[in-house]
């Protein structure tokens, strides 16, 4: 099954100095049918106007990852951890026990960044913040573990605590990519740029793409194009 999320069935609201978009029911969105996919509870598209931001908040056992599409935000904690993430670059936040943080972005353009939480396998683990570089020319033509809690996770990706992974990759018009889902894991895949198809299905841009019970994706750009994927342990 690959169901597709249409952006234009995407809740979410505009906040002037906020403009979201939620795949899943998030704040003042619900929608009873998108609670989730697997341990995926959360995937929002967010923009973030010049010099505003989210002010301190807490939040507590969700690993949380943040994909920055334009432009840079800015992180600070209660921890003193405190760094800035440019585009094409993640950061993980795993809120574990409890974590005051806030964002911002202090640029001088808009910032557009997909920030997605995925529930922890353990509760109550040490929170912790970390970041990491990715450039754009390793993920030519290929999938990357950007974040990844998995066996098989490389060195460069940034821990999770949940057995899944976000992957990225940049294609050019007509480039395709392979990917396994075996064992029932599940898939949830969205084009930050460009539109692609999943197993011949038309995944249109910041379109989200849900999967299940597909264990071979094949996925085609249909025109240069940029995604994100997340690979999620099976349902229990």
């Amino acid at each position: 099954m690959i169901d597709i999320r249409p952006f234009e069935s995407l809740g979410g609201a505009n906040h002037g100095w906020l403009n979201a978009k939620h795949h899943f029911s998030f704040s003042n969105y619900y929608d009873p049918a998108r609670m989730g996919w697997g341990v995926l509870r959360v995937w929002n598209d967010d923009l973030i106007k010049p010099r505003t931001g989210f002010p301190p908040h807490p939040h507590r056992d969700m690993e949380i990852i943040t994909f920055v599409r334009e432009g840079a935000i800015t992180h600070r904690d209660h921890l003193n951890n405190q760094g800035r993430t440019a585009a094409g670059d993640v950061q993980v936040m795993s809120a574990g026990r409890g974590i005051q943080h806030e964002e911002w972005n202090l640029e001088d353009a808009d910032t557009t960044l997909f920030q997605i939480w995925i529930e922890t396998r353990k509760q109550g683990i040490r929170p912790r913040w970390e970041q990491a570089e990715f450039p754009k020319d390793d993920r030519k033509g290929q999938l990357v573990q950007l974040a990844s809690g998995k066996p098989d996770a490389p060195a460069e990706a940034l821990y999770i605590e949940q057995d899944a992974a976000i992957l990225g990759a940049n294609l050019e018009k007509g480039q395709e990519v392979t990917y396994a889902l075996p064992g029932g894991r599940l898939g949830y895949l969205v084009p930050s740029k460009g539109s692609v198809t999943v197993n011949g299905v038309l995944v249109p841009e910041r379109s989200g793409a849900a999967i299940r019970d597909v264990e071979n994706l094949v996925i085609r750009a249909e025109e240069d194009a940029e995604i994100v994927l997340a690979d999620l342990p099976p349902e229990a």
